[in-house]
């Protein structure tokens, strides 16, 4: 995946004054008269997120032609509904650092942030009523609610060295390809563009949420730890089991990679010289390699859709948006 790629300022430059506003809008309705709530969520906001899922949503509206106010408010709205999956994540995986720092839930503990998380999903759907769009409404609920399932099938899976390819796939789509996907269709909604372009769309976004997500799996093993933000092999330790991981299984059953996946899960922890011949089982046997080609194939799929929609920046802005993200390190 060395494809060469723009940095992402360049790619989100067409939409730097929105999204500097949907930052904005983020702050404005994070206030409340419980100081702790817009404290929090001043950290949150300075942790140094991408904004990409809001980013994808103003490029899209962008595309369909629509230059109104309600995708800065969407964006917005996206943004809670991620920030709240990404705090109470932390609290499920025992997650001590995020980006860098420390987690919500580290600093202020998992009551506040379990609360913290629930106001933000709350306040993401009360900021999309105040626009009578329910088709919007009704897509963002059920991508917040495949988002749950999502959490909760992978929960139910974790530690579980036997999980399929096929299963690995659907909790992918439910956790993080549904929401991309209904960001890029939002944008098309807001746009009014016809069926055939708002789906174009939707596969736009869902598959570059399958992208993302299988390359966010791939740094667990390919990153740095302060690259990443995160300790390496965190997702192992707390017995995830990715599709590196999958394939490594699948090519070696009776291996040594197979006897090595399966101490770590049941001891929670890794050792150096675990870790080592882990790496070197995952080259061994080209699994890092095979899950890169899955990442590649869904970034290359990303793209073909949005040839339904005529030359513009902001088509060349979401067609580099697939090669950022092969790219990324963290």
């Amino acid at each position: 995946m060395d494809k060469a790629s723009l940095p992402l300022a360049q790619i989100f430059e067409p939409i730097r004054a929105d999204l500097e506003q949907v930052d904005r809008e983020f702050g404005r309705h994070v206030q409340s008269q419980v100081e702790l709530i817009p404290k929090i969520g001043q950290y949150i906001q300075t942790s140094g997120g991408k904004r990409i899922r809001p980013a994808v949503l103003l490029m899209a509206a962008r595309l369909s032609g629509y230059d109104g106010d309600r995708a800065i408010l969407y964006a917005a709205v996206v943004e809670f509904i991620h920030t709240a999956t990404l705090v109470h994540d932390d609290i499920i995986d025992d997650s001590d650092v995020r980006r860098g720092r420390l987690a919500v839930h580290s600093r202020w503990g998992n009551d506040i942030t379990v609360l913290l998380g629930d106001y933000l999903y709350i306040k993401s759907m009360a900021l999309a009523l105040t626009h009578d769009a329910l088709e919007i409404i009704r897509l963002l609920c059920d991508v917040t609610l495949r988002m749950i399932e999502g959490e909760l099938y992978q929960l139910t899976n974790n530690g579980d060295a036997d999980i399929t390819e096929d299963e690995h796939f659907d909790i992918i789509r439910r956790k993080t390809a549904y929401l991309f996907g209904g960001c890029a269709q939002i944008g098309g909604m807001l746009g009014k563009v016809g069926a055939e372009q708002e789906q174009a769309l939707r596969e736009y976004g869902f598959n570059l949420g399958m992208a993302f997500q299988l390359v966010d799996d791939l740094l667990d093993f390919t990153g740095d730890t302060e690259a990443v933000g995160k300790p390496i092999g965190s997702d192992l330790r707390e017995g995830k089991v990715t599709l590196p991981l999958i394939h490594l299984l699948g090519q070696s059953p009776d291996g040594i990679g197979h006897r090595l996946v399966r101490d770590i899960i049941a001891a929670r922890t890794v050792t150096s010289d675990q870790w080592h011949e882990l790496l070197r089982s995952l080259k061994e046997h080209a699994s890092i390699d095979y899950a890169s080609r899955r990442a590649v194939e869904f970034a290359e799929r990303a793209k073909k859709p949005l040839y339904a929609f005529p030359p513009s920046s902001e088509r060349d802005a979401l067609l580099a948006l697939p090669d950022y993200v092969l790219s990324r390190d963290r």
